[in-house]
C-alpha cells in the first residue's frame, strides 16, 4: 500500500468525520452476485460481524450475475439514496463503480471496498481495500503447476471477467511467475464471464484442440466448478494437473476424487465480517488500516481435513 493512497484514506476518513457520519443505521453489503457460494460466504461472515450488537443492521444484495455491471452500479446508487450509513463493496467493474463510490464519499457515507480493487482514479474516496493479496496467490498456484507439470508443456487458463481486479492480480501473476521461472506455454486465458456452463463448454473445447495440455487453471469459482466438470466428462480426471480457485462444496469433492490437485481458496468469510467491522469502526471514529489481507491457503488431498483447510472451506 503506497504512501499516497494511505494519505488519501486517512483525509477522507477524517472528511468523513467532519461532515457527522458517525451515525447507526444500515450497512450495506453489496457484492458482485448472490448466486456463488463465495459470496454467500461473505454474508455469513457479515451477518457474524452485525450479531451481538444493536446500533447498526446489515442488507446483503448483489446482482444476478457478476457480469450485470450496471445493475451493481444501481445497486449502490439506491443504498446512497435511501441514507445508509456504511457500504462494504465488491466492485465488479474497477472503472464503473469508482463514481457511485465517489458519490457515497460526496454524501458522506464511508465505504470499504473487498476483493476487487477500484480504479487508481477513486483513491481517497473510500477508508480501506480488503482483500486476498490476488498476486501472490496467482504466484502460488503457478509455483504448484510448476512442481507438479515441470517446465516444459502447455497450460491452459480458464479465467472469469477480464479488467477486474482480483483477475488482473490472480491470472497475471499466475501467467508472469510461469513465464518467468518456466518454459511453460499459456493456451489462453478464456473468459467464463463467471458462469459454470461457459467454462465447462470453454473448458471442453480447449481439452479437445490440446490434447496435449498438461496443466489447466481455473481462477475463480464458477469457473473452476465447470472446468472441474469438463475434465471428468472428457476422462482426463487425474491425467492433468487441474488446479481451481475457491472451495465450495464441489470444489473440495474435486479435490478429494483427484480432479483437481488443488484449490487457492480465500478467506471470504473474513472479508464479510472484517469489512463490516471496519466500517462500524470508521463510523465510531476509530482508526483502521488502509489495506487489510483476508489470506489465501492451498487446500490439497494431504491437507483438506486439517484446520487450516477448513477455517477457509465453505
Amino acid at each position: 500500500m503506497n504512501g499516497r493512497l494511505t494519505s488519501l484514506m486517512a483525509a477522507s476518513a477524517l472528511a468523513l468525520t467532519a461532515a457527522g457520519a458517525a451515525q447507526a443505521g444500515e450497512i450495506a453489503v453489496i457484492v458482485k452476485t448472490t448466486s456463488s457460494n463465495f459470496w454467500q460466504n461473505v454474508n455469513l461472515g457479515a451477518t457474524a460481524a452485525i450479531e451481538g450488537q444493536s446500533e447498526h443492521s446489515m442488507s446483503f444484495d448483489g446482482p444476478a450475475t457478476e457480469s450485470a455491471i450496471a445493475d451493481q452500479v444501481n445497486l449502490v446508487e439506491n443504498a446512497i439514496n435511501r441514507g445508509v450509513a456504511g457500504i462494504v463493496l465488491a466492485p465488479s467493474d474497477p472503472e464503473a463503480l469508482a463514481p457511485a463510490v465517489k458519490r457515497a464519499y460526496e454524501s458522506a457515507i464511508p465505504v470499504v471496498i473487498i476483493d476487487s480493487a477500484l480504479t487508481d482514479s477513486a483513491e481517497g474516496t473510500y477508508q480501506a481495500f480488503l482483500s486476498t493479496d490476488n498476486c501472490a496467490a496467482g504466484e502460488l498456484v503457478a509455483s504448484a503447476m510448476i512442481d507438479k507439470v515441470g517446465t516444459e508443456g502447455k497450460v491452459a487458463v480458464m479465467s472469469y471477467v477480464a479488467g477486474v481486479g482480483s483477475e488482473i492480480g490472480r491470472v497475471g501473476c499466475f501467467s508472469d511467475y510461469l513465464a518467468a521461472n518456466s518454459s511453460l506455454e499459456i493456451v489462453g486465458p478464456y473468459y467464463s464471464q463467471s458462469q459454470m456452463a461457459n467454462a465447462l463448454n470453454q473448458t471442453t473445447d480447449v481439452l479437445a484442440a490440446n490434447p496435449d495440455l498438461v496443466g489447466i487453471f481455473g481462477a475463480n469459482e464458477p469457473t473452476a466448478v465447470g472446468m472441474g466438470r469438463a475434465i471428468e466428462q472428457a476422462g482426463k480426471a487425474g491425467q492433468i494437473a487441474a488446479f481451481g480457485f475457491d472451495g465450495n462444496a464441489d470444489l473440495q469433492e474435486f479435490v478429494r476424487s483427484g480432479t483437481l490437485e488443488a484449490i487457492a481458496v480465500q478467506g471470504s468469510f473474513q472479508m464479510g465480517e472484517l469489512g463490516v467491522n471496519a466500517v462500524m469502526d470508521v463510523l465510531a471514529g476509530n482508526k483502521i488500516e488502509p489495506f487489510i489481507d483476508t489470506g489465501v491457503v492451498l487446500v490439497t488431498k494431504d491437507n483438506i481435513d486439517a484446520p487450516e483447510a477448513q477455517n477457509v472451506l465453505y
